[in-house]
């Protein structure tokens, strides 16, 4: 059976190796390791092999695991990242304020206004994508694509929210080149706007290096790294 390690170390060894072919700087990959329905241990042991950015998509579990790594004192803050990347509901935006660097699923207009709120009482900034829908779903999280241009206006009119780019999801049953395209369409527009705002979170443990054909920059990898989530 491989370790931890050895996981972590084959998922960057063939991010490199595809960035090495479409000759991209493996640099400007963000690998995120998606630590939900782990214990914190799992954390902890991916901080102490030089590992620096997680992801969790659930406040309830999110919060005490960061609150636990913050207290233990294993590492100065600014050196490790904590990645907010699940549907974010406005009355949990307090808490995710108090661990998240960066907020992966800006989706509507009222999680822009809380979170702009709640960032200029702490006065802090904080970095944001904005969630693209691919399906027909509106239940769904994420914003349709015909409102990418007017949403985009409304995150940079947000004094305390730095637009970091688009997050997306490939569809399980179609062919993940298409959302990827589609996700790079949406990116390409919103950067007319911002043409800072050129990042692509992208990409997870079954379909990470095609997204990285689509200028994904932030890959979200859970299980083929972490193996099976403990339930």
């Amino acid at each position: 059976m491989t370790s931890l390690q050895e996981r972590l170390e084959a998922v960057q060894s063939n991010i490199a190796l595809e960035c090495a072919a479409l000759k991209r700087d493996p640099r400007e990959v963000t690998l995120i390791v998606v630590t939900k329905n782990h214990s914190v241990q799992l954390v902890r042991e991916l901080i102490s092999i030089g590992h620096r950015d997680f992801g969790e998509n659930r406040d309830q579990e999110a919060a005490p695991k960061a609150r636990l790594i913050a207290d233990e004192n294993l590492l100065e803050r600014n050196l490790y990242n904590w990645h907010f990347i699940g549907q974010l509901q406005t009355n949990k935006v307090k808490s995710v304020l108090r661990y998240a660097d960066a907020v992966h699923s800006l989706d509507r207009e009222s999680l822009l206004a809380v979170l702009q709120k709640e960032c200029l009482i702490l006065d802090r900034k904080l970095d944001v994508f904005i969630q693209l829908n691919l399906t027909q779903d509106d239940g769904r999280g994420g914003l349709s694509l015909d409102q990418i241009e007017s949403f985009t206006e409304q995150v940079l009119a947000s004094s305390n929210l730095n637009l970091k780019g688009v997050m997306g999801v490939a569809s399980l049953d179609a062919e993940p080149a298409k959302d990827f395209e589609l996700i790079a369409n949406a990116s390409a527009r919103v950067q007319k706007l911002a043409p800072s705002a050129n990042q692509i979170s992208a990409g997870m443990s079954g379909d990470y290096l095609e997204a990285l054909k689509y200028g994904a920059t932030h890959l979200r990898i859970g299980t083929a790294i972490t193996g099976n989530r403990q339930y």
